[in-house]
């Protein structure tokens, strides 16, 4: 295995993070990835230098050389470590790019409510 060149930090009380989070480990072959869940107990602030609001916003990356990626900026990151980085191309497109990111950041606000009943349960709470 390879030393991780992404940390990504997700947020673990939402199951479909918590999926797909999942699907990237099993398609991290490389060991390019590592996972830090953002609502586990032993989660520090202090390794990542932005809020808790920040990271509870979206989904963010800490790249080898130290810088920040957040929201499709991450995703980009992410599957382009992986080899797959055609899957999300269309992120780059420069006149798509702020729709997309639009998106993203409705699903991300939203993602509690969508995944109330991600896992085959629904919970009111919107929390697994």
């Amino acid at each position: 295995m390879n030393k991780p060149v992404l940390m990504l930090y997700y947020d673990g009380n939402c199951s479909i993070c918590r999926a797909q989070m999942s699907r990237l480990r099993v398609r991290d072959r490389t060991g390019c990835l590592a996972f830090s869940d953002i609502a586990s107990p032993d989660f520090s602030l202090q390794e990542v230098g932005v809020s808790m609001e920040a990271l509870g916003t979206e989904i963010h990356v800490r790249t080898a050389d130290g810088r920040l990626l957040v929201g499709i900026d991450s995703l980009v990151a992410i599957y382009t470590a992986l080899g797959r980085g055609w899957l999300v191309a269309p992120l780059k497109w420069r006149m798509l790019r702020p729709l997309f990111a639009a998106m993203y950041r409705t699903l991300a606000r939203n993602r509690y409510r969508l995944s109330a009943c991600a896992d085959g349960v629904c919970n009111m709470a919107g929390k697994s």
